[in-house]
C-alpha cells in the first residue's frame, strides 16, 4: 500500500480534525468535523463564516492542522498533520452530500461547507515502528 493510500485510509476512520488559521498576527484553533475526499485530496468541514476560524481563514486562506485518534499505548499512535489552503464552497452537491451521509445531524444546520485543499501531510505511525513517516505532497502541476 503506498503512503497515499495508507494515509486515506487513516483519515477516512477519523471524524475531527483541528485546524489552525491564522491573520493579521492573530491566531486560532478550532476542532471540526470532516470528510476526507482521497479523489481530490480535500477535506470538507461545515462552518459558519463568522465563526473566529471562519472569519480568519476569509482573510487569510493558509491553513493548517492535524488528525489524530488517542489510543492508550504509544505504541499503537497515528496522527496526521497538514497544511493548505481553504475555500467557501458555493454550491457543491457532492461535498454536502458526503458531509450529510456522514454527519446526519448537520441537515439542521444552516452553516455552508469549506474546502481545504490539501498541499502535503505527513502522517506518524508508530504501529509501522516508533516514529515511522508517511508523506504525501501535491503535485504542482496538478489543479
Amino acid at each position: 500500500m503506498s503512503d497515499r493510500e495508507a494515509i486515506a485510509r487513516y483519515l477516512k476512520k477519523q471524524h475531527v480534525l483541528t485546524l489552525a488559521c491564522q491573520a493579521q498576527g492573530e491566531i486560532w484553533c478550532a476542532s471540526c468535523y470532516y470528510v476526507f475526499d482521497a479523489q481530490r485530496q480535500v477535506f470538507w468541514l461545515m462552518s459558519d463564516p463568522a465563526t473566529r476560524h471562519g472569519e480568519l481563514m476569509l482573510a487569510q486562506a493558509q491553513v493548517a492542522g492535524t488528525v489524530s485518534g488517542q489510543p492508550k499505548s504509544v505504541a499503537l499512535i497515528r496522527g496526521v498533520q497538514f497544511a493548505g489552503t481553504a475555500c467557501l464552497l458555493e454550491d457543491d452537491a457532492v461535498a454536502r452530500a458526503a458531509y450529510l451521509k456522514r454527519f446526519p445531524f448537520a441537515a439542521k444546520q444552516a452553516a455552508p461547507l469549506w474546502e481545504i485543499r490539501v498541499d502535503r501531510l505527513k502522517m506518524t505511525d508508530n504501529t509501522l515502528g516508533f516514529g515511522s513517516k508517511l508523506h504525501w505532497q501535491r503535485d504542482t502541476a496538478a489543479p
